[in-house]
């Protein structure tokens, strides 16, 4: 294994979209992160990654080895003392939170993709302490409604753009399958990559990075700011045979 630190992206990558890691994905990172350190990027909160990540791995899992990005690497936490310890975070205020809504239901109302009038599945604006976070559908809308939505993107590139030119001051970017994650200017994967290999002592060349939306306009794609190593996966199995492959 060349990669002293091996990254991942959460949704589509380790997990379908919120989905908790399979039994069989849970054992292959318990055997990674007994060979190195390990970290999960996404735009979800800390409570999401905790959920879907952390209470799925089998109980001899060295999280001493795993580091958390919630919010698009707008915070970092590691696990000492039997509990996760926040390492920085990149809090947005109240007012910039407001401002963001505001921008948020605007752009909406222009490119007239969502519908505030019509219940969504939970809530479809989530203030996430680093990251406001526009989920079309709604925050707990079923995975084949998700997956369905905005199956080539254009939807949420429409409302990137439109929220985009809205908040000059903020980094506006594509999160999961329909969604947009607004985080302070100049925070996004790219950031939370510098921050934790500057935090563990690691060149950025020493660190993979894995992922499902590398491509130009994915939510990956910031990671190409770093010096690390990327490798693009086309879902959650391809992952594993990735995974598998490391040990060999």
């Amino acid at each position: 294994m060349n990669s002293k630190l091996i990254i991942f992206d959460l949704d589509g990558t380790l997990t379908e979209s919120k989905q908790p890691l399979t039994k069989e994905m849970a054992a292959l990172l318990a055997q990674l992160l007994e060979k190195t350190k390990v970290a999960v990027i996404s735009g979800g909160a800390l409570a999401q990654f905790l959920k879907q990540v952390v209470a799925e791995l089998p109980p001899h899992a060295n999280l001493a080895n795993l580091s958390l990005l919630p919010t698009s690497g707008a915070a970092l936490y590691e696990y000492q003392n039997v509990d996760w310890k926040k390492i920085y975070e990149e809090r947005l205020s109240e007012k910039e939170a407001h401002e963001i809504d505001a921008a948020i239901r605007a752009a909406a109302a222009e490119t007239g993709l969502i519908d505030f009038s019509i219940p969504a599945y939970g809530e479809r604006i989530e203030y996430r302490g680093g990251q406001v976070t526009l989920s079309a559908l709604g925050q707990e809308a079923p995975l084949a409604e998700k997956k369905a939505w905005d199956p080539d993107h254009k939807k949420r590139r429409a409302l990137q753009a439109a929220i985009a030119k809205r908040l000059p001051g903020y980094s506006v970017g594509v999160g999961g399958a329909t969604s947009i994650d607004v985080t302070k200017r100049g925070v996004d994967k790219a950031y939370g990559v510098h921050k934790l290999c500057e935090r563990l002592g690691l060149n950025e060349s020493e660190a993979l990075y894995v992922g499902d939306e590398l491509a130009a306009g994915g939510n990956d794609e910031a990671v190409y700011k770093t010096g690390a190593k990327t490798r693009a996966v086309s879902g959650p199995e391809d992952t594993g045979r990735l995974i598998a492959s490391l040990f060999s």
